[in-house]
Order: C-alpha cells, then sequence, then structure tokens
C-alpha cells in the first residue's frame, strides 16, 4: 500500500521535433498550472449564501437574540464551521440568524455552548473603568483625609 502511495507515475505527450530539457520543464510547468487550475478552494468560516449552498448539503438556521455575535465568530472559526450571518431588522432589537450547514450541526452546538461559556464569564468580570472610578474615589478621599489631619496637627503644635 505505501508504496503505491510514493510512487505516482504522470504521463505527458509532447509533440516536438527535438525533445531538450527547456521543452520538457514548460511541459510540467503547464501541466502543474493546470492541476493548480482545477483545484477549487474550499472556503470555511462565514461565507455567502451562495457558497454555502454550492456543495448542495441540506442548510439549517438557529435565531440569536443578542447583538454580541463578535464572540461568536472566533468559536464557529475555531470549530471549521461554515456559516451565514443574517440580520433581521423588522423586530426590535433585532435579532440574528445563523444559518449552516446541517452536518455541522454538532460541531456548531459545541461552538455555541463555548460562546455562552466565554460570554457568561465576560460579564462576570469587573469593569476595568468602574473599578478604577472607586480607586480614584478611594485615592480622593484619603488625600482629603490626610490632609485634614495634616492642618489638626500643625494646629495643636502651635
Amino acid at each position: 500500500m505505501q508504496e503505491e502511495v510514493d510512487q505516482k507515475t504522470i504521463a505527458l505527450s509532447i509533440k516536438a521535433t527535438k525533445l531538450t530539457a527547456e521543452v520538457l520543464q514548460a511541459a510540467i510547468r503547464k501541466y502543474l498550472a493546470a492541476r493548480q487550475k482545477g483545484k477549487t478552494k474550499l472556503h470555511h468560516g462565514e461565507q455567502s449564501l451562495r457558497q454555502l449552498k454550492k456543495d448542495g448539503s441540506a442548510l439549517s438556521n438557529i435565531e440569536i437574540t443578542d447583538a454580541n455575535i463578535g464572540l461568536f465568530k472566533p468559536c464557529a472559526k475555531k470549530y471549521k464551521i461554515d456559516f451565514n450571518l443574517r440580520k433581521d431588522r423588522t423586530t426590535h432589537p433585532p435579532r440574528y440568524i445563523v444559518i449552516f450547514k446541517a452536518k455541522e450541526a454538532d460541531n456548531l452546538e459545541q461552538a455555541f455552548r463555548e460562546f455562552t461559556a466565554m460570554k457568561l464569564k465576560r460579564e462576570e468580570r469587573p469593569s476595568i473603568r468602574q473599578s478604577l472610578a472607586a480607586l480614584k474615589e478611594k485615592a480622593a478621599a484619603r488625600t482629603t483625609q490626610r490632609a485634614k489631619d495634616k492642618i489638626k496637627e500643625r494646629g495643636l503644635s502651635l
């Protein structure tokens, strides 16, 4: 089996009066270019609806009400999910519809679990701006208290 994989032959037919290395090299280049042209690049991740329908597999969709879809895209990329994101503007707040290939339902479920875990983790974290504002207030209160203490000390020492 391994020998079959390692040893492959290519048959080229060239019409030439004199077969030189340059002619053979040009023929192999044309063959490789035609071979590369024949391969289509597979798209992964966010795609247009036309690209999703291209291979003929069944499509499914899920409705997302949260507008924070930016966290979902890295998760979908990690699990190599081909999806299309549509925004439904008829409702307020707008909701999002994720259209994906039906055969990737298990991968999508795992990606959504990770997405919700990331979102909950982000919501539980304290805001840096709020904690910074609280620390500023605390420092300001401490400096005013120190200034009052210094004034009292000066008044007692006289």
